[in-house]
């Protein structure tokens, strides 16, 4: 059986600093350069990426656009792809060696799989690694309510840099929501993941890289960027409940599909524009519930009292208090003592520091 034709998709913008080690992360990979493609769209840069890219050609294929967001450059770049299977990588990211043999394989195993994902290792700003990678559970349909509660807990392993696609299935979803200009990648992986069997890899093939200048996973609290993030989340759930709607999906199984990222996108918007304390309190909750379902009850009981304090104050003000507690040295050391976060048990992680 000859080799499928793997289209490798990179999305970038202003990456200068980190581009260069994704696509040479890319052609560093143990799979024939002949059985594979490497398509970059450049999201407008502004910086010094043009150049670095240049460099790299005619080994790569770089597709020019204005800035627009990732859905912009995913619809962009899709349709240009010629492989039978997709993988996207984010331009600050990059890849383990042995990612597109490892997905490969997956496809040619079993033909009604439709999405694969792996494991993730996240790289952070003060040199340490955290290895994330999933323990049991590594088919899902999202298409079911047992299949949906599983996909809502396991999501994270299909994120860009994560997850690789049949070209076909692609073809089927068609062309992602413009407004989503962020976490477009999850409209992607949600619909692949009702539309055919998702499998997810125990191998951490992929390395997340924490900057200053993420889009999603932000570590500073920029109104101006906790804002667009709000819009996007929103424009996921929304786009998404009517796209599920549409393909038939049964309200239940939307509703635990979505109820996450609506809950996320509910949060910011309480943090940043405020509204009714209960509001607060059953965002919070729902977040919490999905996070930790497993949670010990001393550890809900604690939750409940928190929430109690929410229903008595407005939103930005319950989140301002709760963001100054948090920081504090002295609380944090007690709750890792008496009453610690609960682990999630379906994933192994392994953090260390960096040589």
């Amino acid at each position: 059986m000859s080799t499928p034709l793997v289209s490798v998709l990179i999305d970038t913008y202003n990456h200068e600093r980190f581009i260069e080690e994704a696509i040479a992360s890319v052609l560093a990979q143990d799979f024939p350069a002949s059985d594979r493609e490497i398509l970059v769209v450049d999201d407008g840069s502004t910086d010094r990426t043009p150049e670095i890219l240049r460099k790299f050609e005619p080994q790569i294929r770089v597709l020019r656009k204005s800035n627009g967001g990732q859905a912009s450059a995913f619809n962009h770049g899709i349709p240009e792809c010629r492989g039978e299977i997709v993988a996207f990588l984010d331009g600050d990211d990059w890849w383990a060696p042995n990612k597109l043999s490892a997905v490969v394989a997956a496809f040619a195993a079993n033909p009604d799989v439709g999405i694969v994902g792996h494991g993730i290792v996240n790289v952070y700003r003060n040199g340490s690694e955290e290895t994330n990678t999933l323990r049991e559970g590594f088919f899902l349909q999202a298409n079911t309510m047992e299949g949906a509660r599983l996909f809502r807990r396991r999501g994270a392993f299909l994120g860009t840099s994560r997850m690789t696609i049949r070209g076909k299935l692609l073809k089927r979803i068609g062309p992602v929501p413009k407004e989503i200009e962020i976490q477009a990648d999850e409209y992607l992986f949600t619909l692949a993941s009702v539309l055919a069997v998702a499998q997810i890899l125990p191998e951490a093939l992929t390395y997340y890289r924490f900057h200053d200048a993420n889009l999603y996973s932000l570590e500073s609290g920029d109104p101006q960027k906790l804002r667009r993030k709000q819009q996007c989340l929103a424009a996921v759930a929304g786009s998404l409940s009517r796209e599920l709607e549409r393909l038939g999906v049964d309200r239940p199984v939307r509703r635990v599909l979505l109820q996450f990222t609506q809950a996320c996108a509910d949060h910011l918007r309480l943090r940043l524009d405020g509204g009714k304390p209960w509001e607060t309190a059953a965002t919070e909750w729902k977040l919490y519930t999905v996070g930790h379902p497993d949670a010990p009850i001393s550890h809900r009981l604690f939750k409940m009292l928190t929430i109690l304090v929410a229903l008595v104050m407005p939103p930005q003000r319950f989140f301002r208090m709760q963001q100054t507690i948090a920081q504090n040295r002295a609380y944090q050391r007690a709750r890792q003592r008496w009453l610690p976060i609960p682990r999630m048990e379906h994933i192994d992680r392994h953090r260390r520091l960096r040589p």
